[in-house]
């Protein structure tokens, strides 16, 4: 199966709940993929989806969060999907590990978090991007990679105060996701 046919199927499975706005971004990101067969790649001039995870520590009371080299933003780990990603998912979990430095990530429940679409500057214009939440394992030490100024632990009360709408919307369902809910 390609990295295209597996987020369809992630697509299409994703709980929207009873959200309207999360309804709406799964049907443009589906509408994508079926326009676009180049749609998951950076060379896709319509936008490309993107896959990212929101690294919880494992007590479950803080979130460390990267401050992006070339946005200077407070946001989760996350990036392109490459050829050799099998999944949306592997993406996101490759993309955690690789920008906070820690090995043995595992990923919160069957699928996404979140959707969140977003722009960016020409020639490529959208990122359709995949969220996912990602546990750290204990006694985790993080370490900043080259896409990055600084990594940071930050409770979870503190986010909204570092970070924009999209991460702390991440943080919310992701909160819902380790309290058992959606």
């Amino acid at each position: 199966m390609s990295l295209h046919d597996d987020a369809v199927l992630v697509l299409k499975g994703y709980d929207t709940g009873a959200d309207a706005a999360q309804e709406e971004l799964r049907q443009t990101y589906l509408h994508h993929l079926a326009r676009y067969p180049d749609g998951m790649w950076k060379t896709c001039g319509a936008g490309h989806l993107t896959a990212s995870a929101l690294v919880v520590d494992p007590e479950r009371g803080r979130v460390l969060l990267t401050l992006h080299r070339k946005l200077r933003m407070w946001l989760q780990m996350g990036g392109h999907c490459e050829p050799g990603d099998a999944t949306l998912a592997a993406a996101a979990l490759r993309e955690a590990t690789e920008e906070s430095g820690i090995a043995g990530l595992a990923l919160l429940g069957g699928g996404p978090v979140v959707l969140d679409r977003h722009p960016i500057p020409a020639p490529c214009h959208w990122h359709l991007d995949v969220q996912y939440a990602a546990v750290a394992p204990p006694g985790a030490a993080e370490r900043i990679s080259d896409e990055s100024l600084d990594l940071r632990w930050f409770a979870y009360d503190e986010v909204a105060g570092v970070a924009d709408a999209s991460v702390v919307r991440l943080l919310e369902r992701t909160r819902d996701v380790l309290d058992g809910g959606r």
